[in-house]
């Protein structure tokens, strides 16, 4: 165990899951602005086929939850935000400013990070 109290597996799921986050939603900044925008949002402007796409690879963080042992709970909600994503975000123009504020793998992150630190 490290100084988090989480075993280097743990450690190792919650930083591939932060990089994915990071990529997916937030990695590159907006000029003038403190939002940023990742790989879903550019991916996202292909309609439908795009956020599909960006959908299945957000499903990697609702498998290193259920890796994890995260309740069942958990796993709705990440899969509740994967869902809002794809199903707003395959609506054209909105769906692509929605993506600049609904990020739905840097929540997912977040839930992992709770449930793995709030043990």
């Amino acid at each position: 165990m490290s100084e988090s109290g989480l075993s280097p597996e743990e450690e190792g799921a919650l930083r591939r899951v932060r990089l994915l986050a990071d990529l997916m939603d937030d990695a590159v900044t907006i000029p003038g602005t403190n939002k940023g925008i990742g790989l879903d949002s550019l991916i996202g402007l292909v309609p439908v086929s795009g956020d599909i796409v960006t959908a299945a690879v957000s499903l990697y963080t609702v498998g290193e939850a259920v890796r994890a042992g995260a309740d069942s709970g958990i796993i709705k909600k990440m899969l509740f935000n994967i869902a809002v994503d794809l199903g707003v975000g395959s609506i054209p123009v909105l769906g692509d400013i929605f993506d600049i504020f609904w990020k739905s793998n840097v929540r997912n992150a977040e839930l992992l990070e709770e449930h793995l630190t709030g043990r």
